[in-house]
């Protein structure tokens, strides 16, 4: 586990940074030098291998186990070492690029509450074809944001759009961004737009 920003007991908000695909803790934290951190804190969990799990996120899911649930299993433990420092849920953003957005998208569909934000750079939810898993809850009006290229070689943009379609099922308020011929990549109005969520948090604890 890698930080920026303030430390958890001194911090009125945070950021959960997930990293992509043979990518690195230390990679997702680079994002954080382009942002105003006042009050936050940034936790980057790191996978092993640099994998979050091994096969596409379009395979069928029983294929990327057990891995692809030790990676929702690290991402539920950075919440709870948040919530032990005193910042909830609703007072986190919790981000990924790539396969960490994927994990990012995944883990706040199955675990639905309100959260800070949600925060997908070229990502969509997780399973084989149109067979996604039967999500229910409410995220509770939670902000998220999804922004991908149309022709991202690894994230079709039909994906993008059904996460869209079920996330706004699970009551969260959904920001979609397509961003024509655009690389796999995170570009500066998506930055943009992850600092605006994080101005909205900054505030004392509730």
């Amino acid at each position: 586990m890698l930080s920026a920003g303030m430390a958890i007991e001194e911090a009125t908000a945070a950021l959960v940074m997930l990293h992509g695909r043979g990518a690195s803790a230390q990679d997702i934290l680079t994002l954080a030098r382009e942002l105003n951190l006042d009050g936050f804190a940034c936790l980057a969990p790191q996978a092993a291998g640099n994998t979050w799990y091994p096969y596409p996120f379009m395979q069928p899911v029983a294929r990327n186990e057990p891995y692809l649930s030790s990676a929702l299993q690290a991402v539920a433990a950075v919440f709870k070492r948040l919530s032990d420092g005193g910042i909830a849920p609703d007072r986190v953003i919790v981000l990924g690029f790539s396969q960490g957005a994927c994990l990012a998208l995944e883990y706040a569909a199955r675990h639905p509450r309100r959260y800070g934000g949600v925060v997908g750079f070229s990502g969509g939810l997780i399973g084989e074809g149109d067979r996604l898993r039967d999500y229910d809850g409410s995220l509770e009006g939670t902000p998220v944001f999804l922004g991908c290229s149309d022709v991202d070689p690894y994230i079709p943009l039909e994906r993008v759009r059904q996460t869209a379609v079920v996330l706004r099922r699970l009551n969260a308020e959904v920001e979609e961004r397509i961003y024509p011929g655009m690389g796999h990549m995170i570009n500066q109005d998506e930055v943009s737009y992850l600092q605006s969520l994080m101005d909205g948090l900054r505030q004392p604890h509730r």
